[in-house]
């Protein structure tokens, strides 16, 4: 893994990364037990967006198909390549229950409607982030070019990942 000494390791700025995801997703969850209409929408909305942007930079870059595969599984597929193609289908229910809620709010500003997915998304977002912490992510090392590495880095960077933590600041 490329990065100096004192950078975290890519698997934690990914997990950091889920974390933040979980911050937007909570402040959906707060905005619709307070009531805050004017802000449900929106917290929605950011948490979709930022969801679509870091399960695209793991499908490009941690997670890739290879050119002409579906997620059904292949012949001869191994451990591997089976975990990687359901993380992949995994995204694709994530993003869906997701963008439905998103839907839902901005056509219709159906909160109730929302509301009623919300379990949904974080019980698969929950399963989805420990899978990939203790299984997927371990195994970057064996797997990523140098180049990849950058691009994930750079992108984390981005959003505001990379630099330590801020030890005043719970998570």
């Amino acid at each position: 893994m490329t990065g100096d000494a004192t950078s975290p390791s890519l698997p934690e700025l990914l997990a950091r990364d889920h974390r933040r995801l979980d911050d937007l997703f909570g402040r959906f969850l707060a905005a619709v037990g307070a009531n805050d209409l004017m802000f449900v929408a929106r917290a929605m909305r950011d948490f979709d967006t930022a969801l679509r942007r870091h399960t695209e930079l793991e499908e490009e870059h941690l997670f890739p198909a290879w050119p002409g595969e579906k997620l059904t599984p292949a012949p001869g597929e191994g451990d591997r390549e089976r975990l990687f193609r359901e993380l992949r289908l995994e995204h694709v229910q994530i993003r869906e229950v997701s963008g439905m809620m998103a839907r839902l709010l901005d056509e219709g500003n159906d909160v109730a409607g929302a509301r009623a997915l919300a379990g949904n998304l974080a019980r698969r977002w929950d399963a989805h982030t420990k899978r990939e912490e203790d299984k997927a992510y371990p195994l970057l090392s064996e797997l990523l070019d140098p180049a990849g590495e950058a691009a994930i880095r750079d992108a984390l960077s981005g959003w505001g990942l990379c630099s330590p933590p801020d030890p005043r600041v719970r998570s």
